[in-house]
């Protein structure tokens, strides 16, 4: 393994998180360097190590997508050793980051005046359900549950259909991005005030903040949103079309470019007609003219299309399936695919890193670990136990 080099460097994290939130967080901070010292029960570990098919090996595809750059040890935090060996852990880390019920830290000990008095530099990340106030803040949170509680659901799918949730877990990836965001934010104010404090976000503020512009239209306008399917309720033509053999996306964003996409079209008219000149009038009348494009790109093929629009600089591209969109130059381009060494699966390919650094570079340097890979070493090299105590500690299921 190289010397990590990343931005994070010399920064360490206790992760007592699991499933995805929380360990997506913890997976960017040790791509960019930090060393993640991830805490797993005994004998099951995070959740995910069990949720496939597909495994590669013994290790379900699930765990491994988003726990590498990591170590892992495995601790009872059930039983008062396993307690005392966290505080002793965190006494010299400068993160930790938990997703437990409200709280279960406090429970162990672990409150805000431990943590100044016995660790006064810890940035303590806290994600929850429902941000432990209002009269659901004591609830558990799931991905599922938010999309559809937040209204994320109500104006995601076809305009005439059902709600329909994103394909990935998209409340438990932002939610993990604030989370990110907000530890990187307390390190940085820790250079100024020599201490750490307790920052926290929860899948329901996550999923209420990504609504984003929907949010805005109607806190301004005060008209419900509705669905408008691949649509944009701001912008017209701006939604997939079907060419003759596939579907492509066309994101027209102002009107410049749609008179250039009018012409493309061959009806370069549309671009003075006054239903469609502005923005504004395109999308009052979006019915009218989206039907109008629906004719003309069901005459060629996407590929034709795609030619086209590009050549006029009108922004264009195919509906791709996650198998082409993998396989993509383009991603080849960008490293985000790797591969890396894998003691029980072998070679592994994962996805890259979505960032560069010119000076300190991200990298993949461990692959997601086998459950308690590194206990005994951590437990040796870092809080220095002997062989012995370290076996009476598994022979007690402590480790």
């Amino acid at each position: 393994m190289r010397e990590r080099m990343g931005p994070l460097a010399g920064i360490r994290v206790i992760d007592l998180s699991r499933i995805l939130a929380g360990p997506f967080c913890t997976m960017n901070l040790g791509d960019m360097g930090a060393e993640i010292i991830k805490i797993e029960q005994p004998g099951t570990g995070d959740d995910t190590r069990s949720w496939g098919p597909p495994f590669a090996g013994s290790e379900a595809a699930y765990f491994l997508g988003i726990n590498r750059n990591k170590k892992s040890l495995t601790l009872n935090l059930k039983a008062p050793e396993g307690q005392e060996i966290l505080k002793r852990l965190l006494r010299s880390a400068d993160v930790v980051i938990e997703n437990f019920k409200v709280g279960t830290l406090a429970g162990w000990g672990v409150t805000d005046e431990w943590r100044e008095a016995e660790a006064p530099r810890l940035v303590h990340c806290q994600i929850t359900g429902y941000g432990g106030r209002g009269p659901r803040g004591a609830r558990p949170g799931y991905d599922f549950l938010l999309q559809a509680e937040s209204g994320l659901m109500s104006i995601t799918g076809a305009e005439d259909g059902e709600p329909m949730k994103l394909g990935v877990a998209i409340v438990d990836v932002c939610t993990g991005m604030y989370a990110t965001i907000s530890i990187l934010a307390a390190l940085n104010a820790r250079q100024s005030t020599g201490r750490g404090q307790r920052t926290e976000t929860s899948l329901h503020a996550a999923s209420i903040s990504m609504l984003i512009n929907v949010a805005a239209n109607h806190l301004v306008s005060g008209r419900p949103a509705r669905r408008f399917g691949n649509g944009h309720p701001n912008i017209v033509p701006y939604r997939t079309f079907d060419a003759s053999d596939a579907a492509i996306a066309v994101a027209v964003g102002n009107d410049t470019q749609f008179g250039r996409f009018a012409a493309c079209l061959g009806h370069p008219e549309w671009a003075s007609d006054q239903r469609f000149v502005r923005n504004a009038d395109r999308v009052v009348n979006r019915e009218l003219i989206d039907g109008l494009i629906q004719e003309v790109i069901g005459a060629r093929t996407a590929d034709e299309w795609i030619e086209v629009l590009l050549a006029a600089d009108v922004p264009a591209s195919r509906v791709n399936s996650v198998e082409r969109a993998l396989a993509d130059e383009q991603t080849r381009a960008n490293d985000m695919v790797v591969e890396i060494d894998h003691p029980a699966a072998g070679a592994l390919k994962m996805l890259g890193i979505p960032y560069r650094f010119s000076d300190t570079p991200a990298g993949v340097d461990l692959a997601p670990p086998l459950l308690g890979a590194d206990t005994d070493a951590i437990l040796e090299f870092d809080l220095g136990l002997d062989e012995a105590t370290i076996a009476r500690y598994r022979e007690a299921g402590v480790i």
